[in-house]
């Protein structure tokens, strides 16, 4: 197709498609003529990859292209491609070190360590969702709001579950790279549907519990 179709196909104006070429977030088209080039399928689906990183994660260019890179790294395992690429996303930037982060951290251990996650802590693209996770407990400590073991348990357990039904709709992709790429996405993408459906069952169990009417 050319650069007019793939605009026309993804929605992506074609100054934007040659800003992200010239980035390096999209391969290069297959030189025609002098000034035209073909893309076809896995230009459109990279596309709406970088398109999702952009504009729903909120992830910088730069952060985008490191992304993309880890994705197209066939060097490299499956495993260690998709840790590199879920570190590249944004996190929440952790905490200076104070009484109620080391217990914060002590809790985050506990709680990998009942759950079985303590292989997940030897992958490099876990250390700052780990991290995350310390400040996010801390930050609960701080304000005095329940964070033991306990609490957190549910959480886990749920992430859990998420976790299966993520990883059996990335296993529906057939090569290595259209997996990472998936992984990527719905690590983006599920987020928002996470957290949308978590402030809607929210405000229903508390209109069941609190509302007067329906």
């Amino acid at each position: 197709m050319r650069l007019a179709e793939l605009s026309g196909r993804s929605g992506v104006s074609t100054a934007t498609i040659k800003y992200y070429l010239r980035e390096g977030l999209l391969p290069p088209g297959r030189r025609i003529t002098a000034t035209q080039s073909e893309y076809d399928e896995e230009h459109l689906r990279r596309l709406r990859l970088v398109r999702a990183l952009i504009q729903i994660g909120r992830v910088p260019v730069s952060t985008a292209r490191d992304v993309v890179a880890a994705v197209e790294d066939d060097s490299r395992d499956q495993l260690s491609r998709l840790a590199t690429a879920v570190e590249a996303l944004p996190h929440i930037p952790g905490t200076e070190r104070d009484p109620a982060t080391d217990l914060a951290r002590r809790t985050a251990t506990e709680l990998l360590e009942h759950v079985g996650w303590r292989f997940g802590l030897a992958i490099a693209g876990h250390a700052r969702a780990f991290e995350t996770l310390v400040a996010a407990i801390a930050a609960l400590h701080r304000l005095g709001y329940p964070c033991d073991l306990a609490d957190l348990l549910p959480y886990a357990h749920a992430a859990a579950e998420l976790a299966v039904s993520e990883l059996d709709l990335v296993e529906e992709h057939g090569t290595p790279a259209e997996r990472v790429e998936a992984a990527v996405a719905l690590t983006v993408l599920y987020e928002p549907v996470l957290l949308s459906l978590r402030r809607l069952a929210e405000a229903e169990e508390s209109n069941k519990r609190f509302g007067d009417g329906p």
